[in-house]
């Protein structure tokens, strides 16, 4: 037998929330950082954005995965470079045009991680599609 139950809306953290939306939760308003964001809520907010959201996002201060995404490095990057601290835009920016030695040598790295995982995804293709068709030989052998 089944009962019918009313559905309840699923809820999150404001840390998985800020997470969610990409932005730095402590520079997020106090009403949102205190309470519980309801899926319908964080759609809502990605959907059309208030104007505080909008600022941060434009803004910052940014989280470590915006920061290493817009240096185009890692998080683990960021780290080796002493970057711990959310920065906004305007800091961002700087670094850029200083293009530090630590920045240079981890755009570098990267680089390096695409074309070494393009390679094995390469490999394991190869290696896939010569499996199908031996596989297809001994099928038609039978």
């Amino acid at each position: 037998m089944t009962s019918l139950k009313q559905k309840t809306s699923q809820t999150m953290k404001p840390a998985t929330a800020a997470k969610k939306l990409e932005i730095y939760l402590a520079a997020a308003p106090a009403d949102f950082q205190e309470g519980v964001v309801s899926r319908e809520e964080l759609y809502a907010l990605q959907a059309e954005p208030p104007q505080w959201l909008q600022d941060l996002r434009k803004n910052g201060p940014h989280p470590r995965p915006v920061i290493a995404a817009k240096l185009g490095i890692s998080i683990s990057g960021l780290a080796r470079g002493g970057v711990t601290e959310a920065l906004t835009t305007e800091q961002i920016e700087a670094i850029k045009a200083e293009n530090p030695l630590w920045l240079q040598h981890e755009r570098a790295n990267q680089v390096d991680l695409r074309k070494e995982t393009a390679r094995i995804k390469e490999k394991h293709e190869k290696e896939a599609a010569a499996k199908a068709a031996e596989e297809a030989k001994a099928a038609r052998a039978r």
